[in-house]
């Protein structure tokens, strides 16, 4: 649940602030991105070129920035607004104080107060502190403003004493956010089948029918879907793009009809199919088992019909929400709404290949959504991690009712 989520993690001053190593590799090991916020006396008992290294970011602590006689500031502003969570760990009894009552007095309490995303917070102090009023006042009143507690444990404490006040393990933390995010995910409990790339169609063993799919649209859609809850199935076929989601459960073929039979076996426990594979519309009617050998004169290959995959999938569906892809060069959307119509979907992503930095092999692609209902909801360039996001949005919007 954590992959690609962007984490702002904000370290305050005390001595549970040594666990933060821990969980910055927590945190980084679960895919996640990490930038770190520290206030000055935090760098008392935990080093910033260590978190630096393990957050693969400069550590932050001041607002301004002054390097060979360079000035710069660190935009809080910024960071608050990049940030998907933000998690104040350890949070101490003075932090906590400041955060409910809007004090902005550091870098840390600036990007807290311009953070636009859920809070968290994970308390730590001796037990003394962590039972007086003033501490209880603050953490319910934080939890008030709809911030999230990680309740500190019982144990040994700095002070010598045993009780409650530990700020919980890094573990735990990280437990705690993946349940947040497993409990609010869009696709929660959805199960989405995908195809992606290219079919390769055999001329002989060292050629092939093919085209120029690179499959980046396919596993971006697979990425999003499996980051925002959902079981996926990719089928996809020859590309060198990897996933490592565990969500995602990556199928490998080679030709059409290698694609259909792995669909077909996904298809009747998925909610959601999305066709974005460039599926090869012809093959060689016979494949040379050896190499075709140059000869005089022209060569003739007999083509015949691939299945047509969505369509065959879009036939047989009952709950499914199917949603094909039209790649087309001349009359963009009259011809998507007659393969909408045509292959029975309920929905077709529009991408034309005359628009500037659309289309295959690139990072960026600019489409129009077009539902059964003719709706149709354009956007403009973006990338594909962005394009699969705003796709997923769409479809979410559909099946939600």
């Amino acid at each position: 649940m954590l992959a690609s989520r962007r984490i702002l993690l904000g370290i305050t001053g005390g001595i549970a602030a040594y666990k933060t190593t821990f969980l910055t590799r927590l945190l980084i090991k679960a895919g996640a991105e990490v930038r770190i916020v520290m206030t000055e006396s935090a760098g008392h008992f935990v080093s910033p070129l260590t978190l630096a290294t393990l957050s693969r970011h400069e550590v932050l602590s001041d607002f301004v920035r002054e390097e060979e006689g360079a000035t710069d500031w660190n935009n809080h502003v910024e960071l608050g607004l990049w940030a998907d969570l933000m998690l104040i760990a350890p949070a101490t009894a003075n932090t906590l104080s400041k955060m409910a009552s809007g004090t902005c007095d550091n870098l840390l309490l600036a990007c807290y107060m311009s953070a636009k995303c859920p809070v968290f917070f994970a308390p730590a102090m001796d037990l003394d502190m962590y039972d007086h009023p003033a501490t209880r006042k603050a953490i319910e009143t934080l939890q008030g403003y709809g911030h999230h507690l990680i309740p500190a444990g019982t144990g040994e404490l700095a002070s010598g004493l045993h009780g409650e006040g530990r700020m919980a393990e890094p573990e735990d933390i990280v437990a705690h956010l993946e349940a947040y995010l497993r409990s609010h995910a869009p696709w929660a409990g959805k199960k989405v089948l995908i195809t992606a790339g290219p079919t390769h169609e055999p001329i002989d063993p060292v050629r092939f029918i093919g085209n120029h799919s690179s499959g980046k649209m396919g596993f971006e859609l697979a990425r999003e879907a499996a980051r925002q809850g959902a079981e996926v199935t990719l089928v996809t076929g020859p590309t060198h793009l990897q996933i490592d989601q565990p969500q995602v459960s990556c199928i490998r073929v080679t030709t059409a009809r290698e694609m259909l039979e792995k669909a077909e076996q996904a298809f009747d426990r998925a909610d959601v199919f999305i066709g974005a594979a460039a599926v090869a519309d012809y093959r060689p009617r016979e494949a040379a088992p050896e190499k075709i050998k140059k000869q005089a004169g022209e060569m003739k290959l007999e083509l015949v019909r691939n299945p047509d995959i969505i369509q065959t999938l879009a036939a047989r569906k009952k709950d499914q929400y199917v949603v094909g892809f039209a790649l087309e060069t001349e009359r963009e959307t009259e011809h998507a709404l007659a393969k909408l119509q045509r292959k029975g979907l309920d929905a077709i992503v529009l991408n034309s290949l005359r628009q500037p930095g659309a289309g295959f092999g690139g990072d960026t692609n600019k489409v129009s959504f077009i539902d059964k209902n003719s709706e149709i909801t354009p956007f403009e360039l973006k990338t594909k991690a962005e394009v699969a996001r705003d796709i997923l949005h769409e479809i979410h919007k559909r099946i939600a009712h």
